[in-house]
């Protein structure tokens, strides 16, 4: 079966310096796949090039529908990739703090919409039809993430833990079938790791998507990760099951260093 994203010979220059080297990668429908690696080696720039933020210097990136179509997302703008059914949260928050919980799942609906201009100026009754449901559906979306609650709050009074599920209910909200996750358990405590790594799975199983994270926490990659791919200086070092990238000794030499002699 066709994997539903698709990364051949993926390679992208800035100048003279090589961010990524001939990176390939895949993930299977259903699959939670992470990627992992030092500081540097060019995991933040592959999500980039997947998400249409650059334009790759070699290399093609290819999403398959569950219906079985294929695109090409090299060249195309982010919005349009998150039409395609990808959508991402980034490892620095980026919500929008002055608006509401409801209102920023709202925006993640907002490539869903059939309303044009004209539409959204005269508002016809199947437009005002059309709003009432964004409401409604992303009430939905917030009550999956426990964050109904904080509907009429201000993104920004939210705790932390909570600002990094919201990130996520908004990227749901566009309605993808391949989600990224950029570090999302990035300064949370022991029990946001958990919660986060629980609602992870819950969200493969529940709307049967596939994942594609970066993550440091080693446990959290562990424990919810079908396979692991590992790059280092913007190449594919090692790829595998958990049991297998844990052993490979170019993986341990990546993170830990060589041994010295004593």
């Amino acid at each position: 079966m066709k994997p539903v994203l698709d990364l051949t010979n993926l390679t992208m220059d800035f100048g003279g310096l090589r961010a990524l080297d001939s990176v390939d990668l895949k993930v299977a429908q259903g699959e939670i796949v992470a990627l992992i690696g030092p500081n540097g080696a060019g995991k933040t720039t592959l999500f980039n090039c997947i998400t249409g933020i650059y334009n790759p210097t070699e290399g093609t990136v290819e999403l398959t529908s569950t219906e079985g179509d294929t695109s090409r997302l090299n060249g195309l703008k982010p919005d349009q990739v998150t039409a395609k059914g990808m959508a991402r949260t980034f490892q620095n928050i980026r919500l929008f703090q002055n608006m509401t919980v409801l209102e920023n799942v709202m925006i993640g609906r907002h490539c869903r919409l059939r309303t044009g201009i004209p539409g959204a100026i005269l508002r016809p009754p199947h437009v005002r039809q059309e709003e009432k449901q964004v409401v409604d559906d992303s009430y939905l979306i917030l009550e999956k993430f426990g964050l109904s609650d904080y509907v009429n709050e201000f993104a920004k009074n939210l705790p932390y833990g909570a600002q990094r599920r919201l990130e996520i209910a908004r990227a749901m909200a566009t309605e993808p079938f391949v989600l990224l996750l950029d570090e999302p358990a990035a300064g949370m405590n022991a029990q946001e790791t958990n919660e986060l790594d629980e609602m992870i799975v819950q969200l493969r199983q529940r709307e049967k998507i596939s994942i594609l994270l970066i993550e440091h926490d080693m446990k959290l990659v562990m424990s919810l990760s079908d396979r692991i791919y590992v790059v280092d200086y913007g190449k594919k070092i090692a790829e595998g099951t958990p049991d297998v990238v844990s052993k490979n000794p170019d993986v341990i030499k990546a993170y830990l260093g060589e041994e010295v002699d004593a």
